[in-house]
């Protein structure tokens, strides 16, 4: 039999899936709901092998605690019950708040799932009892500065409208690998209205290397090229006046601005012929059906947000948003309007408790006094849908953190990962078959049911269900620790002006999207004037910067290449693994593996190695040592590392991270994947 779910996992896409249930502990083969106008049927390859991470025999199925030294895994930890276990952390947690304040307690949370109630709910515990807050800054912070600096509101064009377009622009993505389904709707488009596909990237991606043409421009560099495609738009009389005159903020002043900001400007920054720079502008204005689909890799950079806001620039330039297929999107999350007050204990959020950045776990733990300020040091965390071990920045300093003796680890978890092998407490946590939760995306604009569909193997509990446990033994009293997922999801929805659960008695989805003319903004921006912005108010960030251009701009406050660091290098994401999910799949490895870094082949005749060889990446945060592999799909000094591959996969089980700053970029704080300047050695 076929049931209907959603796919939980950190992608624009949400996929609406069906899946075969076998019998009330197996699911077998998984697919894309074809009913569902955006997943059309399409799915990425490692969830159609779902069955193979659910059934998975190193799944945790038991509550364990450690009896051994931390971070060597399995051999440390002896089963415990679930009493014991809660009862455990519960006291330590009682133990710390009393000795320090319960702000030296730290819930720690990120995307592993992006359902609404196992993820968020652990904001609603964190607020009853008043722990250390989370400045969430993994993954869209610098991207939603950016794009609301200029739209006002994370909205754009309904990705289905990818199908009607003329020139698809997928501008810092890799769809092929992490949203298959922007290809699927644009193979409708080359098929049926002859589309062409532009990919602007730093390396020669799997998308790629199917488009059209190919933007290859050095890292960090977006803003420059986008500012540089308006010069030649204006210059050249390919710019929508009435437009920019109606429903945006352009004046004498941008123009004069843009005026100085011309293709051999932008040469000299992006690494780009200037021609072809004129040549894509004029493509790009000459094309009225032109969808940009902007993804979050060029924004994983310390001037991401300003690179975000230029590019967003661009269809109020050449004035697309007024025909079907055209304009931009960067994600729809807020089409929904859910509101989550019961979900995360809004009703009992206290803005005096401090805020800990998520992207300097390591500075946090190791007791950096500008990240811990005058509160105490965290002396406890728990940790759910996250690997920070092997996902956050600067992560020598993460273990560092997490080595420290006078500090207590929970941590809820599927397998053992780097991060779980840290922790005094490991609880074994269930996955999106085996729970209720609902979803929202960026990538599309429904909502969607995941409900649960068998049951956990062994003693798996979902992350509200765990929530509950310790707000009871806590004394946190709150409405929504005495709700079932369905009755939380059916509040939310009636909260939002929706129907309930009732709502999803037809489909397994609601369609959240606007009118035409709401989708293009051809009735205003959601800002306060009702146009668009080419100047952008960093200042309502809490992380601007005075030197933050307010027009579009190269922002050239990146890690630069010299002498010492050559080298800059982006950590890109890999077609078979997300983040650090389905690593442990013997297929997902097979098809990737083993940790490597493309580099120019006169780049490596420069380092004395050849294709294959070993060599050592560093900076002042340490070093990596992985294989190499010649590409040509690069400028010279550009290197790539695709996916976070587990630590222990590297030589001395110091994964790429190592190498990542932990800098909190402005407007808004934000991690720079994307932005490292390194040294390469052979080892």
């Amino acid at each position: 039999m076929r049931h209907y779910t959603t796919c939980p996992h950190d992608c624009p896409s949400v996929c609406a899936l069906e899946v075969e249930r076998i019998d009330d502990f197996t699911i077998g083969k998984v697919r894309g709901a074809r009913g569902q106008p955006y997943t059309a049927g399409t799915i990425c390859a490692k969830v159609s092998r779902y069955a193979e991470r659910a059934h998975h025999p190193d799944r945790l199925t038991q509550p364990l605690k450690r009896v051994g030294p931390r971070g060597i895994g399995g051999g440390a930890f002896v089963e415990i019950g679930w009493d014991e276990a809660l009862d455990d952390v519960a006291a330590n947690f009682s133990r710390i708040d009393q000795a320090y304040g319960p702000e030296a307690i730290w819930p720690y949370f990120y995307a592993g799932t992006m359902g609404l109630v196992q993820r968020d709910g652990i904001e609603r515990f964190r607020h009853v009892l008043g722990y250390s807050r989370q400045k969430s800054t993994i993954c869209v912070a610098l991207s939603d500065a950016g794009w609301n600096a200029g739209v006002g509101s994370k909205r754009g064009l309904d990705g289905r409208e990818i199908a009607d377009t003329d020139l698809l622009i997928v501008w810092g993505g890799n769809p092929v690998h992490t949203q298959v389904n922007v290809m699927h709707h644009f193979a409708t488009a080359r098929r049926e209205r002859g589309a062409r596909l532009v990919v602007v990237d730093p390396y020669r991606t799997a998308t790629a290397d199917k488009a059209d043409l190919h933007i290859m421009l050095r890292p960090g560099t977006d803003g420059a090229l986008a500012t540089a495609m308006i010069h030649v738009m204006l210059d050249e009389g390919l710019a929508d006046l009435d437009y920019l005159n109606t429903l945006t903020d352009f004046n004498d002043d941008a123009a004069r601005h843009f005026a100085t900001r011309d293709p051999r400007w932008a040469a000299d920054i992006t690494g780009l012929d200037a021609n072809r720079i004129v040549d894509f502008a004029r493509l790009y204005a000459s094309t009225p059906r032109s969808f940009i689909r902007a993804q979050h890799g060029f924004s994983r950079s310390r001037n991401g947000a300003v690179n975000m806001h230029a590019v967003s620039c661009l269809p109020a330039v050449s004035g697309t948003w007024r025909h079907p297929g055209s304009g931009a999107l960067y994600g729809n999350s807020s089409l929904a309007g859910l509101d989550e007050t019961m979900i995360m204990g809004l009703d009992r959020l206290d803005r005096s408790v401090r805020l800990l950045d998520q992207s300097r776990i390591g500075p946090v733990l190791t007791n950096d006094p500008k990240d811990i300020g005058g509160g105490p040091p965290v002396k406890a965390l728990l940790i759910q849908n996250t690997n920070p071990m092997a996902v956050a920045p600067e992560a020598a300093k993460v273990r560092d953190g997490f080595m420290r003796d006078d500090l207590f680890v929970c941590v809820h978890e599927q397998f053992m990962t780097e991060t779980a092998a840290m922790a005094d407490i490991v609880l074994p946590a269930t996955m999106f078959v085996e729970h209720d939760d609902i979803y929202t995306a960026s990538g599309h604009t429904f909502v969607q049911m995941g409900r649960k569909i068998i049951e956990p193997p062994g003693e798996c509990r979902s992350n509200h269900e765990v929530l509950k446990g310790l707000a009871t033994r806590l004394g946190a009293s709150h409405p929504g620790f005495d709700m079932s997922e369905l009755e939380l999801i059916d509040d939310c929805l009636k909260r939002s002006g929706y129907k309930g659960l009732s709502a999803f008695d037809e489909d397994n989805w609601i369609d959240c999207a606007g009118s035409f003319e709401d989708m293009h903004f051809l009735n205003g921006f959601p800002t306060d004037d009702g146009r668009f912005h080419f100047y952008a108010d960093w200042q309502k960030c809490d992380s601007y910067r005075d030197d933050m251009p307010k027009l579009p701009d190269h922002y050239d406050i990146i890690d630069n290449a010299d002498n010492t660091h050559p080298y800059r290098m982006v950590t890109a994401p890999s077609r078979w693994f997300l983040n650090t999910s389905f690593t442990e799949c013997p297929e997902s490895r097979r098809r990737e593996g083993h940790p490597k870094v493309k580099i120019h082949p006169l780049d490596l005749a420069d380092i004395g190695v050849v294709d294959g060889d070993s060599v050592m990446l560093g900076n002042k945060l340490g070093s990596v040592t992985l294989a190499c592999q010649s590409f040509d799909g690069v400028q010279r000094g550009v290197i790539i590392v695709e996916s976070v591959w587990p630590n222990r996969d590297f030589s001395g089980a110091r994964g790429i991270n190592t190498l990542v700053s932990a800098e909190a970029a402005p407007p808004a704080g934000g991690a720079v994947f994307h932005d490292t300047a390194v040294w390469i050695r052979p080892t």
